[in-house]
């Protein structure tokens, strides 16, 4: 799975690389703050929170229909959702304003070069999601009976790996049931992560939600197939059986729609 573990931490991929990249820029500017002038130790904070702010307001603004219905979710930053070229634009007008002479923006350059090439490199050695295909196993259901994950061909699948104790798996678990209640051209199937029948049914009446398909997964056999190191997990099945995408952590109502519109498009 394109995630990346550091001890007991469970980053996604391209979070990993942006903190890398973050790490990196913060590292050079400390040594030019030292050697050539101080002001790029304050620069260097205006350049991180602006355009952390100006990418995740521009992602705001293009999925404002879907923000509006909860404005407080705008502040969710570790849901994922920035738009970067509105933070690259933040880059540029800091390097701009905030640096007054040829030679400082001349100096500047290293560390945001420096930043963007480890961004890359990161996210290009650990970001790509591998070609798995579904297993060939059944499981039990929530309903009663097995269900063969690989036994309708043809549709495009979710698959969301979640337990009742992960914090995140609860917050976007409403959402996530209402999707796939709008979503009849694609199966939904939450696969519940080595915990009890009683466990799972006094959670979802409690919540209130309706899920068509709730699976067993005991042992943890659907994360061992993707390599999935943490909790929730969400995973995107092309109608081919195949991997098209793994997102680990809790996901945004716009980035589940918008992995949802490519798994469409590629099965038309």
């Amino acid at each position: 799975m394109n995630a990346v573990s550091i001890g007991p931490l469970v980053l996604a991929a391209d979070r990993f690389a942006v903190i890398l990249g973050m790490f990196v820029f913060i590292l050079i500017t400390g040594l030019l703050a030292r050697r050539v002038d101080e002001r790029f130790l304050p620069w260097s904070w205006w350049v991180l929170l602006g355009s952390i702010a100006a990418a995740r307001l521009g992602h705001v603004l293009i999925h404002w229909r879907i923000f509006a219905q909860d404005p407080i979710r705008a502040f969710a930053f570790w849901e994922g959702g920035f738009f970067w070229p509105a933070g690259l634009a933040a880059v540029l007008l800091c390097l701009l304003v905030g640096l007054r002479t040829a030679r400082q923006r001349l100096w500047a350059l290293l560390p945001l070069t420096a930043a963007l090439v480890v961004w890359n490199t990161a996210w290009r050695i650990s970001g790509t999601a591998p070609s798995i295909s579904l297993p060939a196993i059944a499981l039990e259901t929530l309903a009663g009976g097995d269900h063969e994950l690989d036994g309708t061909p043809g549709i495009p699948k979710v698959i969301n790996l979640w337990a009742t104790w992960c914090p995140p798996c609860r917050r976007e678990m409403p959402m996530m049931a209402e999707i796939a209640n709008d979503s009849a051209d694609i199966d939904f199937v939450f696969a519940n992560q080595g915990e009890s029948r009683a466990a799972i049914e006094n959670y979802l009446a409690n919540a209130e939600i309706a899920l068509d398909l709730v699976l067993f997964d005991r042992f943890g056999d659907l994360a061992r197939h993707y390599g999935a190191p943490g909790l929730p997990a969400t995973l995107f099945i092309d109608a081919e059986g195949m991997l098209q995408h793994a997102h680990l952590g809790e996901i945004s109502r716009e980035n589940l729609l918008s992995r949802l519109s490519g798994l469409r498009t590629k099965s038309n």
